[in-house]
């Protein structure tokens, strides 16, 4: 079983950057497909980006495309999730999820229950 733990959440001001990491634990996840999420406070967790197991794959949601950029050190076991140009819509908590019980092939995925595993998230807080 995979246990994953973000950090380098915190606060900063529009414009700022940001990033967070996830590091894996209990097994590797260098066959894994790799996610960060977040969650807003009364929304749904939503989609941020996607790396395949290789790195050689990356897939953004639009309002992050440009912005941010999802990256991966296999050997560390680590994924991250580089930020820029924060603006306060980027509020949330965000969460690093990996598809550890299920095939992932070079495939990069999207959705909330393509994932396995989740971490506990960490709070990032941007101010205008």
């Amino acid at each position: 079983q995979v246990q994953l733990v973000e950090s380098g959440g915190g606060s900063v001001q529009a414009g700022g950057s940001l990033r967070l990491s996830c590091t894996a634990s209990g097994r590797t996840i260098i066959d894994s497909s790799m996610g960060w999420f977040r969650q807003a406070p009364g929304k749904e967790r939503a989609f941020v980006a996607a790396i395949n197991w290789t790195g050689g794959r990356t897939y953004y949601s639009d309002s992050e495309k440009g912005r941010f950029t999802i990256s991966r050190e296999n050997a560390k076991n680590m994924v991250y999730l580089h930020m820029n140009s924060l603006k306060p819509e980027d509020t949330a908590v965000y969460y690093c999820a990996a598809r550890v019980l299920r095939s992932s092939g070079i495939s990069i995925y999207t959705s909330v229950q393509d994932y396995d595993a989740w971490g506990q998230g960490t709070q990032v807080t941007v101010s205008s």
